[in-house]
Parts: C-alpha cells; structure tokens; sequence
C-alpha cells in the first residue's frame, strides 16, 4: 500500500499555476468487460480493440479463461488488443471477483453455462456488497447455488452445461448490474429471459443502455417496455470493435481544468455515446467550465468561476466522487441527490466522501441519499483516506491541487480502472 502526496498547484488563485495538456483516457471499463463476456459466449471469435487493462478487467479475463475460453494478448503500435476464442465453458474452478462489481455479479450467470462447480470468491468489501437480485433471479432459472442462505459472496455455481431461461423478477434499486448480469446471459439460454424491476428505483440507467447496445453490437435483439426487458435467445456473431475511452475516469483530469485554469483535451471523446460520463459536458458546464467537442477531441478549459450544482445523480452516481471534490472548491453550496445506492459501492461513498472532506475543514452534511456540500477553507491535517476505492482516491487528488499538503491513502487502488493514474495526473500537470 503506498501513500501519495497529491500535487499542489494553488487552485484558483495567483499562485495558481495554469494546466495546458493534451490527455488519452483508457477504455471503458463497463464496456471492456461486457464485451469480454459477449464475446465469450459467441459463436465465432472476436477482435477487441483498444481494451482497459486494469485490475477489474484483469480479473474478468482471467474468470472467463479459467472457465475455458481463449483470450489472447495480441500487441500493436498503441498497446494492445484481445482476440477471443469462444470456446465450451467447463469447471470445476475457482474464480477470484477482487471488488469488482460487473466480475462479481456478472460472471456467475455465465459459470451457470459451463458444467461442474465454479467458485466465486474476492476481497472482504466483495462480501458486503449486494449480490443477493442475481443469485435470486438465477435460482428462479433453476439453477443450483450454494450461498450458505447469506445471499452474498462467497458462492458456488453448480453448473448444468446450459440454462433453460424464462421470466425473472428481480429488486435492481440497489445496482443497475443486475439487470444486465441477467441481459448478458441471456441469448445463450434455451428459451430466452424476460426480466422485470419490482424494485422502487433503477439507478444508472445509462449502464442499461450501454448493455443494450453491446448486445446488439453482438448479434442479439432486446426488447423494452416500462420496467422490463426480454431478450430471445440467438447466435452471436464475434465482434471487431473498438472500446470507447472510459469517459468517468476523465473526471479528475477536466476537473483539473477548473480549479488550476488553463484546458485540457480529451482525445476521442464520442460524438455520441451510452457512457454515464458523457454528462459531463453538461454537469461542469454548469459549474462554471468551458466545454468544446470536435469530432478528435473535447477540450474544457477553466473560467476562472467555479460555482455549486442542485443535482440529480440517480442515473450518473460514479461522477458523484469527483462532483463532490469540486464541489469542496465552489463559491456557493451544492446539493447531490439520487445516490444513496452509492452506499454499497466500493466503500460507503456518502459517508467516506463526507468523512474526508470534513476532516479538512470543510462542510459536508450527510443525509440518506444526498450531499450538501458548503463550500470552506479547507487545510490538510491527516491522511486523506481512500477505502480501497479508486474514485475516493482521485477525489483526493482533484482537491489536493487547491489544498496544500494532502496526501491520499494507498493510491494504487486506482489501478481498479486506471492503470498508471499518479503517473497521468503528473504528465498533464507538466503539460
């Protein structure tokens, strides 16, 4: 665990020392390991392109290899891609889930494929982390699992070599991974799944809609009404494509923009996208950034202004972290709702992101399922903790510009979904 001192640059002050870079962000995690996971259970192989490789993806490479399908690390000029080989899923194995929310939730239904006993076990934080909709659904499939009546990691797939399908209901308030864990699963049943949300609320909707599309991508066709989703079962047909940038993870770096002033560039970023992060644009726009997009490039620069937001998050809660951090920095008070299944993320992150920020002076009151942050002098007086969560820690990082001193906690938890994070913050400080 190594601890890092996050770079100072004097915020919107005079001593403020003005960005100007030009940055390339790692692809889409959601999007990597639902193509992995498609391409797995296709009928032809598969060409991904321009893939994250980072701890959660490594993990759902290494899950699906362990139950049989050939992925290979092929190298080209710019890194690398992944050529998958579909191949007939067997156990018995042992699958490890680190903490990583799509490994944990949607391999299982996969495993369910395979024949013999699958394993699935990961980090402490894995076993408080709600899994209990997918075992739940599953075993409505008839499928056998072992889960010690917790409902919770960790569990044993009892694997027949194939799954029937049919209709599911299932409590998708806590994690829009749910539905899709049951969506990818899917086409490789005998008869399809119908899968409907008896929960209260769907947080992430955007994330639905990013499996929609891949699964269309792959072959398979979806069908949508209120609350509910079916898919029939079908072929897929492998895949080349390219993984769009991972569009969350540039929030730290245009964050950066405003509070140091100066820009940065984003290189292909999507004209059009599903990615929860594209609202973006919108969110820092109306925190005071200056936002252009091309066909090659977004570029956000700093004004000079950064002022406080009354916002929904339900559908974008993995920007809250990076929000919060700038709202620490804002002139006015802002309120973030709609995130109280943020609780079982990663860590706890209303109360992980209320904790820190107030333990440098500033003013963070905790409700349910909301933040109001007021804006206050901030100091550093201890470590800046990241509860093993990668967007704890880049907040950390964003407020660490304006706040001399900081140093974040075991900021190599970053890793979960960028490979070498202190190394790009420093090169786009150094422009």
């Amino acid at each position: 665990m190594t601890n890092w001192d996050a770079p100072f640059r004097g915020g919107l002050t005079a001593a403020s020392k003005p960005i100007k870079a030009t940055i390339n962000i790692p692809g889409s995690k959601s999007a990597t390991n639902r193509a992995l996971i498609l391409a797995a259970i296709a009928a032809t192989p598969s060409t991904i392109r321009k893939p994250l490789s980072s701890r959660d993806t490594d993990l759902m490479v290494k899950g699906l290899q362990s139950l049989g399908c050939v992925i290979d690390q092929i190298k080209t000029d710019d890194g690398f891609d992944y050529l998958v080989t579909p191949k007939k899923l067997m156990g018995p194995t042992q699958i490890e889930v680190g903490n990583a929310g799509t490994v944990m939730r949607f391999l299982p239904p996969i495993a369910a494929l395979a024949t013999g006993l699958i394993h699935f076990d990961g980090d402490a934080r894995s076993h408080e982390r709600p899994i209990a909709p997918v075992i739940k659904a599953l075993e409505q499939l008839g499928i056998s699992i072992e889960h010690n009546g917790k409902y919770k990691m960790p569990i044993t797939i009892n694997g027949a070599g194939k799954v029937k399908g049919g209709h599911v209901e299932i409590d998708a308030s806590a994690s829009s991974q749910f539905v899709s864990a049951l969506m990818l699963l899917a086409p490789a049943t005998q008869e399809g799944i119908t899968i409907k949300n008896i929960g209260a609320s769907l947080p992430s909707l955007p994330h639905i809609e990013m499996t929609i599309q891949m699964l269309e991508k792959f072959g398979a066709k979806v069908e949508v009404t209120s609350n509910s989703w079916s898919i029939k079962p079908c072929e897929l047909r492998g895949q080349n494509l390219v993984i769009e940038p991972d569009l969350s993870n540039a929030a730290p770096f245009m964050a950066a923009a405003m509070i140091c002033g100066g820009s940065v560039s984003i290189n292909d970023w999507p004209t059009k996208t599903a990615q929860p992060g594209d609202q973006l644009r919108e969110i820092f726009t109306s925190m005071g950034a200056k936002i252009e997009l091309s066909e090659k490039e977004l570029t956000i620069s700093g004004t000079g202004q950064i002022t406080g937001i009354d916002i929904d998050l339900g559908n974008v809660g993995e920007l809250t972290p990076s929000i919060a951090a700038v709202a620490s920095l804002a002139t006015t008070q802002s309120t973030l709702r709609g995130i109280a299944h943020l609780r079982m993320h990663e860590t706890d992150r209303l109360a992980a992101l209320a904790n820190e920020i107030n333990n440098l002076g500033g003013s963070v009151t905790e409700g349910p399922g909301e933040l109001l942050i007021k804006p206050t002098k901030m100091s550093a007086t201890q470590i800046f903790n990241s509860y093993e969560d990668h967007r704890m820690a880049t907040a950390g990082a964003i407020i660490g510009l304006a706040v001399e001193g900081i140093t974040v906690e075991n900021i190599e938890t970053t890793r979960k979904t960028l490979p070498d994070f202190p190394g790009m913050w420093q090169a786009m400080l150094n422009g």
